[in-house]
């Protein structure tokens, strides 16, 4: 994600084996460590942070762009987080629905939803369809396999964003249940 050379080698490889790309699902993330207090980070950590977290999903998806167009009916997925939801960062009950204070990742993830809707408005068009999707808090080491969501659990947001009709939803951010508020 934050290589030029890896996100123009992949698409080097995707357009010699298949000619196109249907689905692009942006995953890679990283959470930055803790402690994320505004008056106590890094600036380091945030630059990094959304050096991964937001400037390579713009590097990746506009390095897989040709070969998105080449498909019928592609799909990006930028997997977000529910910490990205403004709304709820700052609704009554964001201790339990927001997380932890995290000055680096819970931003980037905000970053990278009104990423989303910018491709969404560039895109409008087109056949491309961009949405962000939550996939919950799942067991990985991003969070020290401390998540109650199994992978699987976790990916079904994105096999519903991937696989959606062409007359689907974009620009918009989802989990399993609907619409997350912005």
């Amino acid at each position: 994600m934050t290589d030029d050379a890896s996100a123009t080698a992949a698409a080097q490889l995707i357009e010699e084996q298949a000619g196109r790309l249907d689905v692009l699902v942006n995953n890679a993330a990283i959470a930055g460590g803790m402690p994320q207090e505004p008056t106590r980070v890094d600036p380091a950590t945030i630059r990094t942070v959304v050096e991964t977290n937001v400037i390579g999903v713009i590097r990746v998806t506009n390095t897989m762009m040709p070969l998105l167009r080449r498909s019928a009916s592609p799909r990006i997925v930028n997997m977000s987080s529910s910490v990205g939801s403004l709304t709820r960062q700052a609704g009554p009950a964001a201790e339990q629905t927001a997380g932890p204070v995290a000055v680096a990742y819970a931003p980037s993830k905000t970053f990278l939803n009104a990423v989303t809707l910018q491709y969404a408005r560039e895109l409008s068009g087109t056949n491309i369809l961009i949405n962000a999707g939550c996939p919950g808090y799942v067991a990985t080491d991003l969070n020290g396999f401390r998540g109650v969501r199994t992978p699987e659990q976790g990916a079904a947001i994105a096999v519903k964003l991937a696989t959606l009709p062409d007359d689907g939803p974009t620009g918009q951010f989802f989990n399993d249940t609907g619409v997350v508020p912005w």
